[in-house]
């Protein structure tokens, strides 16, 4: 079964096609929630009934917020039973890539990552919103902030939560790690790729002319490592080990609510201050 529903879906393996989720979300939802009032003039008659500006604001969006956050958790815990098959050990025999926890566009579709991304979004949505006061405007200022955020969590931030490890023999890194970066040097110099990619060229030759699959091709690496190791070359990893996939979606899970929270704030006090 498992198999089955693998085969069938495997676009989905890399999980790039569902980022969308948060975004659409924060953009559709976020954007209009205050835009759609203030653009048709509707907000008026809201703040004639018996309660001010500021709690009819935070009574939508907290109300939304949380909503949203709940049914964005729920989808996380379904995704995550969906894609433990490739995070299992000898996870080949079903026909799958091996994958890390870490792995872009499925990092974040796991754990609390989702509900606070989707949070997120909201917040970011609601905020350009109110600052913008139309929703058309107010939907696009949101998917460019979103996709810059997004963009340099993933791309920069992320990775220095913990300080990476550190190691010269990289056949001892387990391949569910997040390989960050990987360098050769010999004598205390740093080589370049191009003069790495000769040597470990030519060495290959040398040391397995003849591959006939991947498992061979695996093993051939591996011995032009070792080859190259007992004559002075040293080989460089450094990563985030697998185990540390928790602590990571706490941290951006954290400074995600943090976020949301302060944009959230800032929106309800626009509506407070702003006159109609």
């Amino acid at each position: 079964m498992i198999t089955t529903l693998i085969g069938t879906n495997g676009f989905l393996s890399n999980g790039f096609i569902l980022q969308a989720v948060p975004v659409l979300i924060g953009a559709f939802v976020g954007a209009p929630v205050l835009a759609r009032e203030m653009e048709t003039g509707t907000f008026r008659y809201a703040w004639t009934q018996g309660f001010g500006r500021w709690r009819w604001a935070l009574d939508k969006l907290v109300t939304l917020a949380v909503l949203l956050a709940a049914a964005a958790g729920a989808f996380s815990v379904l995704l995550s039973w969906y894609y433990r098959p490739y995070f299992a050990p000898g996870n080949q025999a079903l026909g799958v890539p091996e994958l890390t926890p870490f792995s872009p566009g499925v990092f974040d579709l796991r754990g609390v990552g989702l509900a606070a991304w989707t949070l997120a979004a909201f917040a970011i949505g609601a905020l350009a919103g109110m600052l913008i006061r139309r929703v058309v405007p107010a939907i696009v200022a949101t998917l460019a902030v979103y996709a810059g955020l997004a963009f340099a969590t993933g791309g920069f931030l992320r990775e220095h939560y913990l300080t990476p490890l550190v190691t010269t023999n990289s056949l001892d890194v387990p391949g569910s790690a997040w390989v960050l970066s990987q360098w050769w040097t010999k004598g205390g110099t740093t080589l370049s790729q191009f003069t790495m990619r000769q040597v470990f060229d030519s060495t290959f030759q040398q040391v397995a002319p003849v591959v006939n699959n991947l498992s061979q091709k695996v093993q051939a690496y591996n011995s032009v490592v070792k080859y190259l190791s007992q004559r002075g070359y040293t080989y460089w990893t450094r990563y985030q080990p697998a185990s540390r996939f928790w602590p990571f979606q706490w941290i951006e899970g954290g400074w995600l609510l943090a976020l949301s929270v302060l944009l959230i704030a800032a929106t309800v006090w626009l509506v407070h201050r702003r006159a109609a």
